[in-house]
């Protein structure tokens, strides 16, 4: 395919980097948040439900954890429609600010043991904030890196959404590692893991401080000066039904796979390949940082030979290699293979995260961008992403395992066929108008 010519967009690219950089930063903390649940649930399980085998409180566990999605399409929408109305800046502004206030209730909850039954309901609660600053932020965020970009770079640069997604995962699990290097078992599943959740509340407190000076996007304040009264509305979102399909298409096979081959992995190589907990934290470390370090690679390439040949080589390695690689996965309990099936599985994903920010924000224009972005992949990602965690563990419970990897396989090649039938999002995009 013949290389995109690059068109650099007026304005400074210093300014572009400082913008967009805060914006990163903020996400980071936001993704920090919402998968220190994810990394901590191991220790805290016991603490907020009553005694039972493993299986069964991490079940519950991840219960709560898909709970928590049920709210992203509500935040995708609010946040949505308040960010294509009022401006992306105070959109991320807001949404980091009940992230903040999610966390603090989950660091400060006593156990069950303490409250009983009050505190699964306020584990529930915290979770259900948190779904709604993460709806909103993925949208927002999403759609701010995708404007601030210069034209030519936009793929190199809202790769950045997924560096800085990972990378709250990453400082998640890194804080993990240090905790359980200082602490003992037993305090960890005590006291211990509350940390990670006050870390999350001070370092979101910090966020809303640093969003308050970047810019607002050009876009939306072009947008804006024309005083358009349906900005944000779903009259106006409807008006654009092959694009809310495509979106949801292409999310269900990426969303499914991101959620199985990072966090769920976690569980999955301690509960079924048999991998000390402290050894599987720091595969994932690993392998989550050379997969932080491919998406800009991936993002620039796709700025060069088009967003489409990233996502159909996604669907299909996906769709061919799942099943395969997690029977290996699941029959070794050497550290050195489970590491390396973890980065051939996160190089497929890539083919998909480096890009998904950018192919939904150049189906939309602006005055409907962030609700766009937002809705259908937060419904999706609701469906589909949040209840990876609780089908996997319900078919290991039923003692049926496999058949979740021929699911995965199976979500992945629902949007390859959307792969294929639909066109390249960076031609004639939305994003490359001009006034």
């Amino acid at each position: 395919m013949a290389l995109r010519q690059e068109i650099r967009a007026p304005g400074s690219e210093r300014r572009v980097v400082s913008n967009i950089a805060k914006g990163s930063i903020g996400n980071l903390i936001e993704w920090y948040d919402w998968y220190a649940y994810t990394a901590f649930s191991i220790y805290f399980a016991a603490t907020f439900f009553p005694a039972g085998d493993q299986t069964a409180q991490w079940l519950n566990t991840a219960a709560v954890f898909a709970v928590g999605f049920l709210m992203r399409p509500l935040g995708g929408w609010l946040l949505g429609r308040f960010a294509d109305q009022f401006g992306r800046r105070r959109a991320l502004t807001l949404s980091v600010t009940l992230m903040a206030l999610g966390s603090l209730m989950i660091a400060l909850t006593p156990g069950y043991e303490t409250i009983g039954v009050l505190a699964p309901i306020v584990l529930v609660l915290a979770r259900l904030l948190q779904g709604l600053s993460v709806g909103g932020e993925y949208a927002t965020s999403a759609t701010y890196l995708s404007e601030m970009a210069s034209s030519g770079k936009r793929g190199f640069y809202s790769s950045f959404q997924y560096v800085t997604l990972t990378a709250g995962q990453l400082t998640a699990l890194g804080l993990q590692i240090v905790l359980q290097q200082v602490l003992s078992e037993q305090q960890m599943a005590s006291w211990g893991w509350r940390i990670a959740f006050a870390v999350g509340a001070l370092g979101a407190l910090v966020v809303m401080r640093l969003r308050r000076t970047m810019d607002e996007s050009a876009s939306f304040e072009r947008e804006s000066a024309d005083g358009a009264k349906s900005r944000g509305t779903l009259r106006a979102l409807l008006r654009h039904p092959k694009a809310c399909l495509v979106v949801v298409g292409l999310t269900i096979g990426g969303t499914v796979a991101f959620y199985t081959y990072t966090t769920y992995l976690q569980k999955f190589m301690v509960n079924t390949s048999g991998i000390p907990k402290g050894t599987v934290a720091w595969i994932n470390f690993l392998a989550l940082v050379l997969f932080v370090v491919i998406q800009p690679v991936a993002g620039a390439l796709s700025d060069r030979v088009g967003r489409r040949p990233l996502l159909i080589g996604f669907g299909l390695l996906g769709a061919l290699l799942t099943v395969p690689l997690m029977t290996i996965l699941a029959g070794t309990s050497d550290p050195v293979g489970a590491f390396a099936v973890m980065v051939v599985l996160l190089v497929i994903v890539t083919g998909y995260t480096s890009i998904s920010a950018i192919v939904k924000a150049e189906l939309f224009p602006t005055g409907i961008r962030a609700l766009g972005v937002g809705l259908p992949y937060a419904l999706t990602v609701a469906i589909f992403g949040g209840t990876t965690e609780l089908v996997a563990l319900s078919l290991k419970q039923a003692g049926h395992e496999t058949l979740f990897f021929y699911y995965v396989a199976g979500c992945v090649l629902v949007s390859l066929v959307v792969y294929f039938v639909m066109g390249e999002t960076s031609d004639d995009s939305p994003l490359e108008e001009r006034d």
